[in-house]
């Protein structure tokens, strides 16, 4: 979520080229590819965070043992797996977790029996992985318990995540969704109030009424488009950062550190809702 004041405001638009933006490409140790290669690692307990699939290839095998362990196939040209390995990959490439995932219903339930009151983050498609890693390392500082994110479109938590999270990642739960729509309506049967940060909000963060006490999730959107009109349209509540000067927007790393502080600012004076 990039909050934004003015959608007007001139800013460069980022999708003009795929050459406007660094090409990621993962560090050998990262990644396993060839078919039998990715179809042992599947097999096996290590978790997988992407699996890049050549969008003209088919493997029953593959496409089976990704289902049943839930991790999602991206489809790329063949031009892409190239710019990963030099190598034959046979156009299957898979990143191994740096994370272990865990269920969200775990978690929950953890959360419940140690007592305490959910205090969880959704990233919406946060696709900079160095803004992931520093979304962690305030998340992790700010007490959060777990941060969701989706199965597709989300950055990879590779070591360059793991090094901007300044080791956060290694202390908090990350939990991966296949999709967040199912996970919000989830979350509020378990009696969990979801707010989103968007500029699309008439609510003013630092409103008296603006309640983030109680079990809480805060939904933060991506880079190019905020959250999505679906998500939006299924949360509880949202709220908008309110920007007093000429740039429109705020990036979306410094946007979750100034909504979970909040957060921890009503949660630490045990605030009542104003009627």
């Amino acid at each position: 979520m990039e909050n934004r004041r003015n959608p007007r405001v001139n800013r460069p638009n980022h999708n003009r080229t795929n050459n406007s933006r660094p090409q990621f490409r993962p560090e050998p140790d990262e990644m396993v590819f060839g078919i039998q290669s990715v179809i042992e690692t599947l097999k096996s307990d290590q978790q997988i965070d992407k699996l890049y699939m050549d969008k003209e290839l088919s493997n029953h095998d593959i496409q089976n043992l990704a289902f049943q362990k839930r991790v999602t196939i991206q489809r790329v040209p063949a031009e892409r797996l190239d710019r990963f390995t030099r190598k034959n990959h046979q156009g299957v490439v898979c990143l191994i977790a740096q994370v272990q995932y865990v269920k969200l219903s775990n978690v929950i339930a953890d959360v419940f029996e140690r007592g305490e009151q959910p205090f969880f983050l959704l990233l919406d498609r946060i696709t900079d992985v160095r803004n992931f890693g520093a979304i962690a390392r305030t998340a992790e500082c700010t007490g959060i318990q777990c941060i969701v994110i989706p199965g597709r479109g989300a950055a990879a938590i590779n070591s360059d995540a793991m090094k901007t999270s300044s080791g956060a990642l290694n202390h908090i739960s990350v939990c991966r969704e296949p999709e967040l729509t199912e996970t919000v309506k989830y979350l509020q049967d378990s009696g969990i109030t979801v707010v989103a940060c968007t500029e699309k909000s008439s609510r003013d963060l630092y409103e008296r009424t603006t309640n983030l006490t109680g079990p809480l999730a805060i939904i933060m959107g991506s880079e190019e488009d905020g959250i999505s009109p679906e998500l939006l349209r299924m949360v509880d509540t949202h709220v908008k950062i309110p920007l007093l000067g000429a740039v429109g927007s705020l990036n979306v790393s410094v946007a979750t550190g100034v909504v979970l502080y909040e957060a921890v600012r009503q949660r630490s004076m045990q605030i009542e809702p104003v009627e």
